[in-house]
């Protein structure tokens, strides 16, 4: 029996704990990873974080080093993780996987202090927890999605998710297909053209954008809207400004922290010899098929930062009254590629294996209570949902743009670990 459960020992779970140590709360971390650092351990062996050292903001322990600008490789990121969870003393049980999470019965709220009908069950791998709160802070990285053609691939055809994919190594010879361009896909894309390996690519819709922005990382300047930007009118970075909620799951911009940070563009990956295909819709046989709209693709990703991103970031450079050097206007890139055709035949391109770089889904399958929405994502206000005593922290698009970020994960975190300190 324990006053709080929080799932999940990643950098929202780790947040959390900062602040329920510091309001006095007793809790208890449950991580069903065997080692601290959460999603990061995920990573492919090259990965290097997307956002500056700058960025690195937990409550309690910040950057303080000598490269502000410069990008941390993942086995930096993990240890800096398992330094903070020391640092902070984080009560964290490993290996351990919660399996059911649902309301108490009345036997908890007599020995406990809380009210009848309140208080939850935890069912893991490692017994049974008794909590007058739960926060759910398992992440956004839980389930790789998959799309259906997948299982019509012929069964020679090594396929793995970017979930498991560590490096070229563990592919058999031959080209790779990677199908996506988001974060992921354009930089296991860069990986394998590193190894010499001849890549085809399926572009998605996420946009591109610029590595820095008017004098600046573009991150510092998403990390100051996000901050600040309601300070001066800019609330387009605010979660109740979302359009709809599906937009919660909007694809984060074709960027990579490797070599010192850079953009990545698909027309210059399809200049180094890359293959590239439009958005896959289906396989048979060993043979998948493309939509036959590669140009307008291009163009797409290419206009989104500056339809949205761009328009948001000088609006806020205006009204906060910033000196900040005018952008030169990209210059038109008209390099198209060699037309491919809607259709491509696996054997015949000499493709042994396909990448799936295609995001992730939310994870709550534990989760025994009726508060999730159509889209799996629990119904809350600021982290705080609307079962009493059931927390979430580190979700996309929580309260903001960011909240899901090592930089902002903090501010949510404290706001739920004092609702329960209120309780």
């Amino acid at each position: 029996m324990v006053d709080t459960v929080v799932i999940g020992a990643g950098q929202a779970g780790l947040a959390t704990s900062y602040w329920l140590s510091r309001a006095g709360v007793e809790h208890q971390l449950l991580e069903q990873r065997p080692e601290l650092g959460g999603a990061w351990q995920d990573r492919w062996d090259s990965f290097y974080l997307n956002t500056p050292n700058f960025c690195f903001m937990l409550p309690g322990m910040t950057y303080d080093g000598p490269e502000p600008d410069a990008f941390l490789p993942r086995d930096a990121v993990i240890e800096l993780f398992r330094n903070y969870a020391r640092r902070i003393a984080a009560p964290v049980q490993l290996g351990t996987e919660v399996t059911r999470v649902a309301r108490a019965d009345g036997g908890f709220a007599a020995n406990s202090g809380y009210t009848a009908n309140e208080g939850f069950a935890v069912e893991t791998s490692q017994g049974r927890w008794l909590a007058g709160n739960v926060v759910l802070a398992n992440g956004a990285y839980q389930r790789p999605r998959v799309p259906a053609s997948a299982a019509k691939l012929p069964r020679h055809i090594r396929q793995l998710h970017s979930h498991d994919y560590r490096n070229p190594a563990q592919l058999p010879g031959g080209a790779v297909l990677v199908v996506g361009t988001g974060q992921s896909g354009g930089q296991i894309t860069e990986d394998l053209l590193a190894a010499g390996r001849e890549v085809h690519l399926s572009v998605s819709a996420c946009p591109e954008a610029p590595r820095r922005y008017r004098g600046k990382d573009t991150f510092y300047w998403l990390l100051q809207v996000n901050r600040h930007g309601p300070d001066y009118g800019i609330n387009s970075l605010q979660a109740e400004q979302l359009p709809s909620p599906a937009a919660r799951f909007m694809c984060n911009p074709l960027i990579s922290g490797n070599d010192g940070g850079h953009s990545i563009r698909l027309r210059d990956l399809g200049r180094r010899g890359v293959r590239l295909h439009g958005h896959l819709e289906g396989a048979d046989d060993g043979v998948l098929v493309f939509s036959d709209d590669l140009p307008a693709r291009l163009a797409l990703a290419e206009a989104g930062f500056g339809q949205r991103m761009k328009l948001i970031l000088d609006a806020y450079i205006t009204a906060a009254g910033i000196d900040a050097p005018t952008e030169e206007p990209a210059s038109a890139d008209d390099w198209q590629p060699a037309q491919s055709g809607a259709r491509l035949d696996l054997d015949a391109e000499g493709i042994t294996s396909v990448i799936w770089s295609t995001g992730y889904g939310l994870d709550f399958s534990f989760l025994d209570i009726p508060v999730l929405d159509q889209w799996n994502y629990p119904r809350h206000s600021r982290g705080v949902t609307e079962v009493p005593g059931l927390y979430t922290v580190g979700l996309p698009w929580l309260t903001r743009h960011a909240s899901s970020t090592v930089a902002l994960v903090g501010a949510d975190a404290e706001y739920v670990a004092g609702h329960i300190a209120g309780r």
